[in-house]
């Protein structure tokens, strides 16, 4: 079987530790380095690496770091069991909401934004989950 780890950058790593801690019930594991944490109470490790440089180095390009609220295809789903009341703990934490929940055939999503500009969504399923989708044949 496949391990996947999420890695988050942020700015401010105590920030960053405090919004994922406050808004999703995630707790830090350890401190692997002085810009790096573990945080554990997903089901995958969630990594924050913070107080990145301005500019990433990736081998021969070099590119700006840009925290500005920003969509990307890999981002973060975060299930919860209270839709209004995880974004209300998210919202309190410092998260802007881009879109009001929405209703989906399998749940309810809203769509997020951390302090530092990363997008996640919060899913509320609703009976069934995925597998409503799944049994209609419509993946």
């Amino acid at each position: 079987m496949l391990t996947a780890h999420a890695y988050i950058e942020v700015t401010d790593l105590e920030r960053g530790i405090a919004f994922y801690r406050d808004a999703l019930g995630l707790t830090l594991k350890r401190r692997l380095r002085p810009n790096w944490v573990e945080l554990e109470g997903a089901n995958l490790p969630i990594f924050l690496l913070g107080n990145r440089p301005p500019i990433a180095d990736l081998g021969g390009k070099k590119v700006q770091r840009n925290y500005e609220r920003h969509w990307t295809p890999v981002h973060l789903d975060f299930i919860v069991s209270d839709l209004e009341h995880a974004i209300a703990r998210a919202l309190e934490s410092g998260a802007s909401l881009d879109r009001e929940s929405q209703i989906r055939e399998y749940g309810r999503i809203a769509n997020l934004a951390d302090p530092f500009g990363n997008g996640f969504d919060l899913i509320e399923f609703a009976s069934g989950g995925y597998a409503v989708i799944d049994a209609r044949g419509t993946t």
